[in-house]
């Protein structure tokens, strides 16, 4: 059973005693796994998040997006079920922000593998719907990597602490070199001597392009779910899928 199917559970059987709007908002997305079409699971992922929006007073959700997770059509093998599974775990993750808006916000944020998969923009509007292609909502800008870990919510509920033992392992660490194979995949030498490639199971998958020395770039490397690893650069928004290798 894969990661956030277990999750899904844990929610369900969890959720009667502890249930915050964004805990709501989590339940509904998982819900929306059983819909086959990659483009429609993810409006029904921005139309769960209406619990937390109806509770910071903002404007609702699409009302296409809101129907869709209130009774997600099954039909069809799901596609694209790792980016899925990569937008769902960076979703619980959220669960460590303390502040409601703040949590809307990572949750967004949280779509943008799939959204990258399915060759889509970021709007420039943060957590508010605009008129888009066929039920789509708009995502808010990039939020500027914070100096630290993100803050440990006061409050307890769902998935509070399921989370919270995740920290990079690797924060801001000059690379000594990288190369590229025939591939486009990299292989990146840190200052500390650590060597990581890029795993071939990437499914957001876009060469780098890099061109600055190595020793200008640094990197950020985290554990994720099911066992991988993403390394950033700084200054870039996206992540790579990694292996470490010596």
């Amino acid at each position: 059973m894969r990661f956030w199917w277990f999750a899904a559970l844990l929610l369900l059987v969890a959720l009667p005693a502890t249930a915050r709007p964004r805990d709501d908002a989590l339940a509904g997305a998982f819900r929306c796994a059983v819909i086959g079409d990659a483009r429609q699971w993810l409006d029904c992922y921005y139309g769960a998040a209406q619990p937390v929006r109806a509770g910071l007073g903002l404007a609702p959700a699409l009302a296409a997006q809101i129907k869709l997770a209130g009774a997600p059509p099954g039909g069809g093998a799901p596609a694209l079920v790792t980016v899925r599974d990569e937008v769902m775990a960076r979703a619980a993750g959220c669960m460590r922000v303390a502040a409601e808006r703040a949590w809307l916000d990572c949750y967004y944020e949280s779509a943008t593998p799939m959204r990258a998969q399915l060759g889509l923009g970021v709007p420039a509007q943060a957590a508010r719907p605009v008129p888009a292609p066929p039920v789509l909502a708009s995502l808010p800008p990039p939020r500027p990597a914070p100096a630290g870990p993100p803050p440990m919510p006061r409050n307890t509920g769902l998935f509070n602490g399921m989370f919270n033992s995740i920290k990079p392992i690797v924060r801001n660490v000059p690379m000594q070199s990288y190369s590229f194979n025939k591939s486009g995949d990299f292989t990146v030498t840190l200052a500390d001597g650590q060597i990581w490639a890029q795993s071939d199971e990437d499914e957001v998958y876009h060469p780098a392009r890099w061109r600055k020395p190595a020793s200008e770039m640094l990197v950020s490397i985290a554990p994720n779910a099911m066992h991988t690893f993403n390394l950033t650069v700084a200054g870039e928004s996206r992540f790579y899928k990694v292996r470490r290798i010596h």
